[in-house]
């Protein structure tokens, strides 16, 4: 009785300890997912904002040569 005992701990700690690896490589890649979301969103939003203060910057100008030949 106690040799299945021993035998059941031994590959029951193996199968709880592979589980567990399995469990963190999956929580690192969903990480990783999100990590790569949320630089996409900013790499986004910076060139959304950069071509608004073109914009912006192109209208003043425009704005102002307007005025200037008044």
């Amino acid at each position: 009785m106690s040799i299945w005992l021993k035998a059941a701990g031994k590959w029951g700690s193996i199968l709880v300890i592979l589980t567990l690896i399995i469990t963190l490589l999956k929580q690192v890649i969903a990480f990783i997912g999100f990590l790569t979301a949320a630089i996409k969103i900013i790499v986004i939003l910076a060139f959304v904002i950069l071509f608004i203060g073109v914009g912006m910057i192109v209208l003043r100008s425009w704005n102002n040569s307007r005025k200037a030949r008044e």
